[in-house]
């Protein structure tokens, strides 16, 4: 019989996020014109560098496997990024690679991946993480660029009938609304709740203990990226303010809607990295994780609104641990949209503005580079979780098509 290894997490680090924009834009963003390529292989290397400096006894040749999320797989995106990355960042050439693609729930998909395998003793060291450099590569860029080539692409027709990819995600963000009767204030005081606390956390410092930043040359010029250029200091300086500001947005996706681009997620570029290990692996090296991976799951549901999976994941992923919503001190579910957190809350059965929610902050303040989203978040939670003492923190994601992914995480 098996013996299932405790997977614990050694670190967690992301780049620092930028606006999506394209060259000529007036306000590009500060890695739109970054190789994503370059911008992963920096993360990954910035993540090892930061072990070998808690423990001399750390031996990276012993990485088993590098497990990337990523969505449009396509441009310097394809040819299985994560192999790429990791041959640029140094990593051992023994250690195997792939890319994972889960829509948004990519990246969580990758640790989570990542963490069976360390369980089932298929290796004691795997890196995870994801990369989305969303001004090179849109959502749907795949699809895109196979039809301009005139190859035949098209959904099928019964997933066409379900509403599948052909509804806008903002759509469904809308059709939530509109069925769980959420008013346009609801939808931006939760936007300001995120903005908030992202622009506190970059103010106490808390991004930056776990933030690689990224140089690179573009035009003959270096561009130095070691901060958050998405961040709105305005929520925490004049709340009232940026509640005007936010009620004046036009709706984004319907007329007459509520969902805009301030109660939404905003398009951005950036990495992720994590290092996994088996817990003996750990100690052994002499290394102190930041917590531990105590559950997994995943879970299909309506494709249309598509948004609502997570809460059957988290309700797997809590049962499987035996643990309650209650017992969570940190509460990490993405915002794509307001909207269906909302609905989360509610059926999940914790505050709407419960301040475990993203405490420093989701996609509404910090975006949502979709393949990087869930190695970006899951570094915020753990180094949280380890910061404030907490006991258990769960994380939660949709993903297009109806996909959700929930994972528990528990103090050492």
């Amino acid at each position: 019989m098996v013996r299932l290894q405790e997977v614990v997490v050694i670190d967690a680090v992301r780049s620092p996020i930028g606006k999506s924009g394209v060259r000529g834009m007036e306000k590009n963003g500060q890695l739109c014109q970054a190789s994503a390529q370059d911008l992963l292989a920096h993360t990954l290397r910035g993540l090892l560098d930061r072990v070998h400096a808690k423990s001399s006894k750390f031996n990276e040749d012993e990485v088993e496997d590098v497990i990337v999320g990523c969505l449009s797989q396509i441009g310097e995106q394809g040819l299985n990024i994560a192999r790429v990355a990791a041959l640029l960042a140094g990593i051992t050439k023994e250690a195997a690679a792939c890319t994972v693609n889960q829509y948004c729930n990519a990246g969580l998909k990758a640790i989570n991946i990542a963490t069976h395998e360390i369980m089932l003793g298929e290796g004691d060291i795997i890196i995870c993480g994801g990369v989305e450099v969303m001004s090179h590569y849109g959502m749907g860029s795949d699809l895109t660029a196979a039809s301009q080539a005139g190859l035949p692409v098209r959904l099928s027709a019964r997933f066409d009938e379900a509403g599948g990819m052909s509804v806008p995600q903002g759509l469904c963000a809308e059709i939530i609304s509109e069925d769980q009767k959420h008013s346009r204030e609801d939808l931006d005081r939760f936007a300001l709740k995120s903005m908030q606390s992202a622009v506190l956390a970059d103010h106490n410092g808390w991004f930056a203990d776990h933030l690689i930043p990224f140089d690179y040359v573009w035009e003959d010029q270096t561009r130095r990226c070691e901060r958050d250029e998405v961040l709105r200091p305005k929520a925490v300086d004049d709340p009232d303010g940026f509640l005007v500001d936010l009620a004046r947005l036009k709706p984004a996706f319907k007329e007459g809607g509520r969902v805009t681009a301030g109660n939404s997620s905003q398009i951005v570029d950036g990495a992720a990295a994590c290092l996994l290990m088996s817990a003996d692996k750990a100690e052994k090296w002499e290394l102190e994780p930041l917590c531990k991976i105590t559950a997994c799951a995943v879970s299909g549901g309506d494709p249309m609104p598509m948004l609502l999976a997570p809460i059957t994941a988290a309700r797997k992923a809590l049962k499987r641990v035996g643990k309650t919503m209650d017992e969570m001190d940190i509460i990490e579910p993405n915002e794509a949209f307001a909207s269906p957190l909302l609905q989360f809350a509610d059926e999940l059965g914790y505050g709407r503005l419960d301040p475990r929610v993203n405490p420093t902050g989701g996609a509404i303040a910090l975006g949502h580079p979709i393949g990087a989203s869930g190695g970006v978040y899951f570094a915020e939670m753990v180094h949280h979780l380890k910061r404030t003492k907490g006991r258990a923190a769960i994380q939660m994601m949709c993903g297009g098509g109806g996909l959700g992914i929930a994972t528990v995480v528990e103090s050492v």
